[in-house]
């Protein structure tokens, strides 16, 4: 397999509405996917944890609180990976909840049409996250996360990685952006869906194409991803 080493290039492993299906089983290692980026997000076999990847460190984010570095035989179903050349930095020094701290994001990427890579670096008065746990069996995602362990962090230093994708990737990825968090310690973090930041910086870096890898496992060659509720399935897993 070809190595990603672009860096205008968003490279992702398998599709979102295979998560959707409850597609676990993972399709690449670690030492594999690093080959493809230094930075990113993603999950692991059996829905066991959240991936977040920065300065060639990448790390499993638990259900238990935890988090640990990755491990050559560490698998994943599912990951968005690229390498991060930021372009384009803002200090921001002053408050914002969720949506306006969003919309500060938005004034920083040329068009909605196109991708983008984030990180986050600073201080955050609140953070919400949610961390999949693992799963013995193949469910629907929408049934997993009904028992995701939910972690509210507060007056919390750390950084978030993650992408904003185009409206008409909406099921290959999570359209919008898709975040998650880990604290300073590495300790903890997860999937985030809501926040108030204080103060920090933000680093962007606009990516000018994606490379899909649809993989040959059984769980994703007989898996349904023809989904007629699909954006209220991602509104469920993603918060």
């Amino acid at each position: 397999m070809a190595s990603a080493k672009d860096n205008g290039r968003l490279f992702q492993l398998s599709t979102m509405s295979s998560l959707l299906d409850g597609v676990f089983e993972g399709a690449m290692n670690y030492d594999e996917i690093k080959e493809f980026g230094n930075f990113g997000i993603g999950t692991f076999e059996h829905l066991d944890g959240e991936m977040i990847a920065f300065d060639g460190q990448f790390y499993r984010l638990r259900g238990d609180g935890t988090a640990t570095p990755l491990k050559s035989e560490d698998r994943t179903p599912f990951c968005s990976l690229t390498y991060f050349q930021p372009t384009v930095e803002k200090k921001i020094d002053h408050t914002l909840d969720k949506n306006a701290f969003e919309d500060e994001l938005k004034k920083l990427m040329k068009s909605e049409n196109l991708f983008y890579a984030f990180r986050i670096d600073g201080v955050f008065k609140e953070v919400s996250t949610r961390t999949v746990a693992y799963q013995e069996k193949p469910i629907p995602m929408t049934e997993a996360v009904k028992t995701q362990p939910i972690f509210h962090f507060k007056n919390v230093k750390g950084t978030v990685v993650g992408f904003w994708s185009p409206a008409f990737t909406q099921g290959i990825a999570v359209s919008g952006f898709h975040l998650h968090f880990i604290d300073e310690e590495r300790k903890g973090g997860g999937h985030v869906f809501d926040y108030t930041f204080d103060h920090g910086t933000v680093q962007v870096d606009q990516k000018s194409h994606m490379s899909l890898y649809t993989p040959e496992t059984a769980g994703f060659l007989n898996a349904n991803l023809s989904r007629k509720e699909l954006e209220k399935e991602i509104k469920v897993t993603e918060g």
